[in-house]
């Protein structure tokens, strides 16, 4: 029984010399904070599909059972709209082949104005992909959250494809008025639609953004850690991203709740020690 827990990149320059030793050269960057987390969103996908040989190096730095959700490019999402990116499609697809059974699942996230008239659309590319990956969709339209006709349209679609629903949880974020830059910034920027912990799949992929202060972060998860606590009990097998506006505490507190997910569940597998930020001393 495992339960995966990562943050929203590997590195970040607050994390140096705290989570991360520094100096760390870029492409030991992952092995590190993979002694952390034991999953990483993949973000840097949706911008460009990187060269193989990045990729064969985030495979070097990672033992075979972390999980990378890797976010599909924005042409095929956003400028395409799932419809005629076959090409783009297949590079990306190539570029992920070396992470093998890291690629734990691709992640097809969805402007907020792909609505229920666009099912038509992802119910054709979801069946178009190689059955060699698991899929995961994250949607932002608010019909899906807000009209059960709609929310039970998209479950089928999704249901047929043997993909899961990806939510994005910022109901933390959106319970009071912003109190750093960073919070303000995320309050511009990010969906504000109502919080859906129902799974799909064996599989669930949960996004979970706190709030800078880690009290009200912690104080935000207790429902996760209850769901995900019910989903390992049930047989499934979770991995919850751990976000805060300025992700300064992230990987620390993806540990976090991973320990209170198994003081619920004693038998979960606990996460190795991750590798000191700072070699040890003499004195």
């Amino acid at each position: 029984m495992r339960l995966h827990v990562g943050c929203a990149m590997w590195t970040h320059t607050p994390w140096q010399g705290r989570f991360l030793p520094h100096p760390l050269p870029p492409r030991e960057r992952l092995r590190a904070y993979a002694t952390w987390c034991n999953a990483v969103e993949g973000n840097t996908t949706f911008y460009a599909t990187p060269a193989r040989s990045a990729v064969e190096s985030w495979a070097r730095q990672t033992s075979p059972d972390f999980r990378f959700v890797v976010k599909l490019p924005r042409p095929i999402t956003h400028e395409r709209r799932l419809s005629g990116a076959d090409d783009e499609l297949r590079s990306f697809l190539a570029a992920m082949e070396p992470l093998g059974p890291r690629a734990h699942t691709l992640w097809i996230q969805l402007p907020g104005s792909f609505g229920p008239a666009d099912l038509g659309s992802l119910a054709a590319f979801l069946r178009r992909l190689p059955a060699t990956h698991l899929y995961a969709v994250e949607v932002r339209h608010r019909a899906f959250f807000e009209d059960p006709r709609s929310e039970g349209l998209l479950e089928r679609v999704l249901d047929g494809a043997g993909a899961e629903w990806i939510p994005f949880d910022t109901t933390t974020l959106f319970q009071s008025p912003p109190t750093s830059d960073a919070e303000r910034d995320a309050w511009t920027k990010k969906p504000r639609v109502p919080r859906r912990s129902r799974a799909l799949t064996g599989r669930p992929v949960v996004r979970y953004l706190g709030r800078d202060d880690t009290g009200r972060t912690v104080e935000g998860w207790r429902h996760w850690v209850g769901t995900v606590a019910g989903w390992l009990r049930e047989g499934r097998s979770p991995t919850v991203f751990v976000h805060t506006p300025d992700n300064a505490e992230a990987p620390a507190l993806a540990r976090r709740f991973h320990d209170e997910v198994r003081a619920r569940v004693p038998e979960l597998e606990p996460l190795p020690e991750p590798l000191p930020a700072e070699p040890p001393t003499l004195f």
